[in-house]
């Protein structure tokens, strides 16, 4: 993250005419002689203190058995004595009014430096006026909890993946959240993903409606589910039109409150840690302009990264086309090309730090759309995404435990072979 932020500074740089110093290979502060061949041109080493001048430095600190440290000792401490008359001080801080020793717990039942006690079989950081200890167990037990725990224990990622806006628009968010706060603070969950479809949908009628909706689910999580990361998905098809101010106009008419302005502020207010982005849209939405999907999808990470959203959040791309009624039907050769432009492209183009596949999905009817054949059966795409063993990490998949494939066990296992992140449904 630190040499892309470096390679964008130095890219600004140059377009505003500012030189940056260019180090030959004789510099002495120069060290490119210890970085990897591979290393990118733009990527510099440069001692901050040349290998002979650290040693004089270390020299005269601990020379004298070390007498310049130890005549550089703190400096006299400011000390306020709160009997004098005017003397001010504070008589709500928290603690005990005690001294401790350095590392000493501060609470009873603390760790060392003052952290809070955290048994691996108990939840932890959440607020017991607001989410009982019987909601956390009876969260635990529901089949939610239990995927939940499951997905742990194989080494996944977990994010609680839930539906608030109906909540919203009825006024129940807080009753719903409470639950979902609940299941999140089971050990092994990393964030909450509150909507998915968020303004492409038919839920809110106005950006009002959707901004209010986005402040106060985002608001109400962070209080009962602290240090927790925050999602939604959606699809924002403007992003994918280019330079085409034709289609960016037809399409804003079309899906008004996806705006691209819009969902960056949800960004940049810190309302939303993570952003994914569905292009299930980009095979027909663009057909008019001329708009492949492919382009289209070149055009969303080109926009994604000149909008400089992944400075904020991160970034996931979202795709539900590799499921098929019964399992994929792709040919070797077809999934290594499908996986290639739907998979590594969103990765190399560094603008999605994830990408997230639909593996798994049951409609209304009872009918069964899958990747891999049935049972995890193996099938030439599925064959084709367990040898994405190096992004690992980066891949993540849905998971309903209430219509499992096998069983929750079974599921998990196959599914942690090629995923490393799971968003679990909630009922």
């Amino acid at each position: 993250m630190r040499l892309r932020q470096l390679f964008v500074i130095g890219l600004a740089l140059s377009l505003l005419g500012i030189g940056v110093p260019a180090w030959s290979a004789d510099d002495p502060r120069g060290c490119d002689d210890l970085m990897a061949a591979d290393t990118p041109a733009y990527v510099v080493c440069r001692w901050m203190a040349t290998p002979e001048e650290a040693a004089e430095i270390a020299r005269f600190w601990l020379d004298d058995d070390g007498r310049n440290m130890r005549d550089s000792g703190p400096m006299n401490p400011i000390v306020i004595d709160c009997t004098e008359d005017g003397a001010q001080c504070a008589t709500d801080s928290e603690g005990d009014g005690e001294m401790h020793d350095v590392g000493s717990p501060d609470v009873e039942g603390s760790e060392d430096g003052g952290e809070p006690e955290c048994p691996t079989a108990e939840p932890c950081f959440v607020d017991p006026d607001e989410v009982t200890g019987a909601a956390l167990k009876q969260a635990a037990e529901t089949p939610a909890g239990q995927a939940v725990k499951a997905a742990a224990a194989n080494g996944m990622r977990v994010w609680i993946d839930t539906e608030l806006a109906d909540d919203h628009q009825a006024g129940k968010l807080a009753d719903t959240a409470k639950k979902i706060a609940a299941l999140a603070a089971q050990p092994g969950v990393a964030g909450i993903r509150f909507s998915s479809g968020l303004g492409y949908n038919q839920t809110f009628a106005t950006a009002e409606e959707l901004d209010a909706f986005v402040l106060s689910a985002a608001t109400t999580l962070r209080k009962l589910a602290p240090g927790k990361k925050l999602a939604v998905q959606t699809a924002v098809p403007a992003l994918g039109c280019g330079a085409d101010e034709e289609c960016k106009k037809a399409l804003t008419a079309k899906r008004p409150l996806p705006d691209p302005d819009r969902v960056g502020a949800w960004l940049a207010q810190g309302l939303v840690d993570q952003l994914s982005l569905d292009g299930g849209h980009f095979a027909t939405e663009y057909a008019t302009w001329g708009i492949d999907a492919a382009t289209a999808q070149r055009n969303q990470w080109i926009q994604v990264r000149a909008r400089a959203w992944d400075a904020y959040a991160q970034i996931a791309a979202e795709d539900t086309g590799f499921a098929a009624p019964g399992g994929s039907g792709l040919t070797a050769e077809q999934a290594t090309k499908t996986i290639t432009e739907r998979v590594a492209a969103p990765l190399q183009d560094d603008a999605a730090e994830t990408v997230t596949l639909w593996t798994r999905w049951q409609d209304a009817q009872g009918r069964v759309s899958r990747v891999s054949g049935e049972k995890w059966a193996a099938n030439p795409t599925w064959d084709q995404l367990k040898k994405l063993t190096a992004v690992r990490a980066r891949l993540a998949t849905l998971y309903d435990p209430v219509t499992p494939e096998v069983d929750v066990a079974t599921d998990l296992k196959s599914l942690s072979e090629i995923f490393g992140q799971l968003y679990v449904r909630t009922a």
